[in-house]
């Protein structure tokens, strides 16, 4: 037999890790764990255990503290004493800290690749080669961001005490996501680890201790879903971090909404991995192997939806059951295995229940001959294929070592079986074509996509989602601002709580007694006045009392005709960013002409001397969004691969706008300007002081060759047309500026949909001052990260 051959008929043998240091370390605390509260451990209040076990054969690892309310309320205390010091110290020490703690994670790093696939299930080779030196990386290299954050961001400053929970997929990977830039920006953190999976987070733990971190700036605190709860709902904590399933984001979205709590969400996702025919097809498979059955498909983004381009599926299926049938599946610990343990019995029973409903609505299941162990949680790499894109296994997420296959014909339409779920957390796509490659990946809802490679993370690169897998981001500059808020913002005053909306009048009862009006104020929807549904009109008049004129009071059916309307011109997005630019300029140049005409109408209002300021500086500010179009550009990541990652920064799509009441005109341009410069459309409801102003802006931008449908003008109660907006589902974010009710109203009406909101929290912002009111602060709300990472040669 030759050498060849014998290589091809090469069984492997068992490669087993030594968990002896890692049992070590169980046996040194009892195999029982308290909370991790100011630099301390301690035992829970109400002296209850839950116990965590060993996925790999069902066995007990150890008993963990079960936190209670009493317990979050110890350790948020404990970060709130702390946050004073910790904010205070010089960047260069707080990057020492992180600095100490990745030379920790290093020094220990076999005994947390251990530990964790132990608790976890997963590969020993994926957590000592992956999660632990990405653990080590972004210590390293949010250390770097704690040295230069006085000099990147000089006006921000730390959120404050920042509630984080993570989920048990990478329980030591997440924290570090979570912890470092939380850390390195000057937040104190309380962690919430999973149930399944707490140990890894308690030894980090003691990494803080070994690296002298001062008491209380990182608090630990072990339980089940009631303390991650307690955690959301503690009225001192300013910031929720989550990572998780979508249902639960949803939860912690309608359980902060009333609250000014900062929120950031990782949720679920159901990722395409997209094939085309010219694509390397053996290095496609090898990719897939990574893309869904890395940590037994137990990855948010995994890669669970196989588009093939129909020329190739047969081939393709075939090369993807032979490598199925190569895959070993086995005891974690064991260095020759590719596929381990199922988290817990729970999680193993849903892949099992899900598999058999995709079966049962017409999916093949295809299956390798595998030899499973006879203890613990495990499920064999599946393909199933003839999968119907309304199926359940493509629509949502299975968590498993699970495939499901379609076909498609064309780029366009792999586009749109890609775009066809809720989520929209990262994408692969495969082609020797670069031009193909980037022309889909710049039209998939993921927040990143891998072309020619999959599963690349880095601390450098942003990561996040899109629609339901959630807003903001992890690692790299977008990742640290999740931590920081304007320095100014949080200590504005609050606007006073605004007025109950006053009764409406029919368009021929309010003139026939009233003084001569030119004509009631329409709406204007896809670049055409439009009168409102409702045939009703609000009177709107001077504060001594006199009657200005009436504003259409617009409904949910004209909410709906903008909404269709602002789709309609989503090839805005795709203009030059150079044409976004002249269109604004025009702007400006048609509103200075008619500067004296508009200042007269809102002198009335505002008075005279504020009216004039009003379109000064809106004309400015024309300028500004003007000049910042073609200027707020993305950037280019040098991760340590051989890759680049462009982070390109998108528009959200359609966004509604509630404006503010105190400044009709320079509230409304600040708003409005930076949405549409980026490429969003926009259905904007102006001031319910001044609604009248909707009848000058509609001819501003009718003259100024703004297309149809990019911006919508809706008058009427914005109470009433948020509720409209919040639950329309293609609307892709809010921004709603009012008082406090208003923007716990828009952050609640949205939790079905998990659309973004931005508000000003019921705070009073200076719309005269620039630095308040204008530039990257209003540009980073209106756009999003795609990273997307593109492999090169040497």
């Amino acid at each position: 037999m030759s050498i060849a051959e014998k290589f091809v008929t090469m069984e492997y043998g068992p490669a087993p890790e030594d968990p002896k240091e890692a049992q070590a370390w169980l046996d040194r605390h009892g195999h029982r764990f308290v909370h991790f509260i100011n630099g301390e451990w301690q035992a829970p209040t109400a002296g209850e255990y839950f116990e965590t076990l060993d996925p790999s054969n069902g066995e007990k690892l150890a008993s963990v503290a079960q936190g209670s309310p009493a317990d979050i309320d110890a350790a948020v205390r404990a970060a709130r004493a702390a946050f004073p010091k910790w904010r205070a110290l010089t960047p260069h020490v707080r990057a020492r800290y992180l600095y100490a703690l990745a030379r920790l994670v290093q020094k220990h790093s076999r005994l947390l690749a251990v530990l964790e696939t132990m608790d976890n299930g997963k590969p020993i080779r994926e957590s000592r080669d992956i999660d632990i030196p990405l653990v080590a990386r972004h210590f390293y290299h949010h250390a770097g961001w704690a040295q230069l954050l006085e000099q990147e961001f000089p006006e921000y400053e730390p959120c404050g005490v920042v509630g984080q929970i993570i989920p048990w997929n990478f329980p030591l990977l997440m924290a570090a996501w979570k912890i470092a830039p939380a850390l390195a920006t000057g937040n104190t953190v309380v962690l919430k680890p999973a149930e399944f999976t707490p140990l890894s987070a308690l030894a980090f733990a003691e990494l803080c201790q070994e690296a002298g971190l001062p008491a209380g700036v990182v608090n630990i605190v072990t339980g089940d879903g009631s303390t991650g709860e307690a955690l959301v709902k503690h009225p001192d904590v300013d910031k929720i971090a989550f990572t998780g399933s979508t249902e639960v984001g949803r939860a912690i979205r309608s359980a902060t909404a009333a609250t000014p709590k900062r929120l950031s969400l990782e949720l679920g996702g159901k990722s395409p991995f997209i094939i085309f025919d010219d694509a390397d097809l053996d290095s496609a498979v090898e990719g897939l192997v990574d893309g869904i059955w890395f940590n037994q498909g137990q990855v948010c983004c995994a890669g669970s939806r196989l588009l093939m381009q129909e020329s190739i599926a047969e081939n393709l299926i075939a090369k993807i059951r032979d490598r199925m049938s190569s895959l070993r599946v086995g005891l974690p610990l064991d260095k020759a295995i590719d596929i381990g343990a199922i988290v817990a019995r729970v999680q193993l029973e849903r892949i099992q229940r899900m598999v058999g409903q995709g079966i049962a609505e017409g999916a093949t299941c295809w299956q390798p001959q595998v030899a499973l162990p006879a203890r613990g949680f495990y499920y064999p790499p599946t393909l199933l294929s003839n999968v119907h894109p309304t199926s359940i296994v493509a629509q949502q997420e299975i968590f498993g070592p699970v495939l499901a296959a379609m076909t498609f014909r064309t780029p366009r339409e792999a586009v749109e079986l890609a775009n066809n779920t809720v989520y929209g957390l990262a994408a692969c796509v495969w082609s020797e074509n670069i031009n193909v490659a980037l022309h889909v990946a710049a039209q998939l809802k993921a927040g990143v996509v891998w072309v020619n490679c999959t599963n690349l993370f880095d601390a450098s690169c942003g990561f996040g989602g899109y629609r339901e897998s959630g807003y903001g981001r992890e690692g790299g500059r977008e990742g640290l601002l999740e931590y920081l808020q304007p320095t100014w913002f949080k200590n504005a005053p609050n606007l006073p709580a605004a007025r109950p909306p006053a009764a409406p009048q029919t368009t021929e009862e309010s003139q026939a007694g009233a003084p001569a009006i030119d004509r009631t104020v329409k709406l204007y929807i896809g670049g055409k006045q439009a009168r409102p549904d409702s045939g009703y009109s609000m009177e709107v008049r001077s504060p001594d009392g006199r009657l200005l004129g009436e504003a259409s009071l617009g409904n949910r059916k004209d909410i709906r005709n903008a909404v269709e309307a602002a789709r309609k011109a989503e090839a805005w997005a795709k203009a030059t960013a150079h044409n976004r630019a002249q269109v604004l300029y025009y702007c400006a140049e048609n509103l200075s002409q008619r500067r004296e005409e508009i200042v007269r109408g809102l002198a009335a209002i505002v008075g005279t001397k504020q009216a004039a300021a009003e379109l000064d500086l809106s004309i400015e500010r024309i300028f500004s969004y003007a000049a910042w179009a073609d200027k707020f550009d993305g950037a280019v990541h040098n991760p340590p691969f051989r890759n680049i990652a462009i982070a390109m920064n998108e528009s959200l799509g359609t966004v509604g706008i509630i404006c503010p009441t105190e400044a009709p005109v320079l509230g409304f341009l600040s708003l409005v300007l930076p949405a549409i410069a980026v490429g969003n459309t926009v259905i904007a409801v102006p001031s319910e002081a001044y609604p009248l102003i909707a009848a000058d802006l509609y001819q501003l931008f009718d003259t100024s060759d703004l297309p149809g449908g990019v911006v919508n003008i809706v008058t009427g109660y914005a109470s009433q047309l948020l509720k409209t907006l919040a639950e329309h589902d293609d609307v892709d974010a809010i921004w709603s500026f009012g008082d406090e009710a208003n923007a716990a109203a828009a952050k609640a009406m949205s939790v079905g949909n998990l659309k973004q909101v931005w508000t000003n929290e019921g705070r009073a912002i200076d719309w005269f001052d620039p630095k308040l009111a204008e530039g990257r602060w209003f540009l980073e709300h209106a756009t999003q990260v795609k990273n997307i990472w593109v492999p090169y040669g040497e």
